[in-house]
């Protein structure tokens, strides 16, 4: 798929990874709209990269009616979706027993509605919309669709097992997606990233990081947000990629803590 000029949907993409992909679909000329909450964020993102680049629209993406609303602000907006990024997601942590007693049925809910059914919400939604494009470039393609799991899916910490039971839901949704799709000439991938360095590590100590890196076997680092973006744009511009779910996690295998 040739970039320039496309329409993106990036959901999380007011902050992190979701912030990284946003900034690198820019450089390559697309049209990109953030769904998200933080209004704060989503509002100054706008201001420094332009209205004429993104637009931003505040959603939930565990609401149906949300999404449509935002989906359908997109199409009067830009015409068309081709690029849909999902990385909306929470990770609270909760041993399934523990000191504080079983985890709480609720928050376990909460987790799923969001990460999981919240990333099939938004891709069911924006398939629609992609089956109406015309083919791109010379082919049948009409569309990509990114989803964001985490090598949690894989191997889960203690405290993780809400978390790695939705991203794991999420890799398993690729394959059957991607096939599901396949008639309307849109792709479905899944990134699974590792110890990646968003905000949420800066409210950790130098220690507490180190530690964290040490455990990549090569690079020896933290990755970057920026590494994930650049991911997203190879798997939007390669037409051959399809039903896979990549790792980008410098080799790491987590350990049970």
């Amino acid at each position: 798929m040739n970039l320039s000029g496309k329409i993106a949907v990036v959901t999380g993409g007011a902050s992190g990874l979701g912030e990284a992909t946003v900034r690198a679909y820019v450089d390559k000329l697309v049209k990109v709209a953030i769904f998200d909450m933080d209004e704060v964020r989503g509002a100054a993102l706008v201001d420094e990269l332009g209205a004429e680049n993104i637009s931003f629209h505040p959603v939930d993406v565990t609401s149906e009616e949300s999404v449509k609303n935002a989906i359908d602000e997109v199409m009067t907006q830009y015409g068309a979706i081709h690029i849909c990024n999902n990385f909306a997601g929470i990770g609270p942590a909760m041993k399934t027993f523990g000191k504080k007693g079983p985890h709480t049925l609720d928050l376990f809910k909460k987790v799923v509605e969001v990460n999981l059914i919240g990333t099939f919400n938004v891709a069911r939604l924006v398939a629609e919309q992609m089956s109406k494009n015309e083919p791109m470039d010379d082919s049948t393609c009409r569309g990509a669709i990114i989803n964001t799991a985490s090598v949690a899916a894989y191997e889960g910490q203690m405290g993780q097992v809400a978390y790695s039971a939705t991203k794991g839901g999420i890799v398993g949704m690729t394959l059957p997606m991607a096939r599901d799709l396949a008639s309307i000439g849109v792709r479905v991938n899944t990134i699974a990233p590792g110890l990646i360095h968003t905000p949420l590590f800066d409210t950790f100590s130098d220690e507490v990081v180190e530690s964290l890196a040490s455990s990549v076997v090569y690079p020896q680092r933290l990755g970057k947000p920026s590494e994930v973006a650049h991911l997203a744009v190879f798997i939007a511009e390669n037409d051959y990629m399809n039903g896979e779910t990549i790792r980008v996690d410098g080799a790491i295998r987590m350990q049970p803590r």
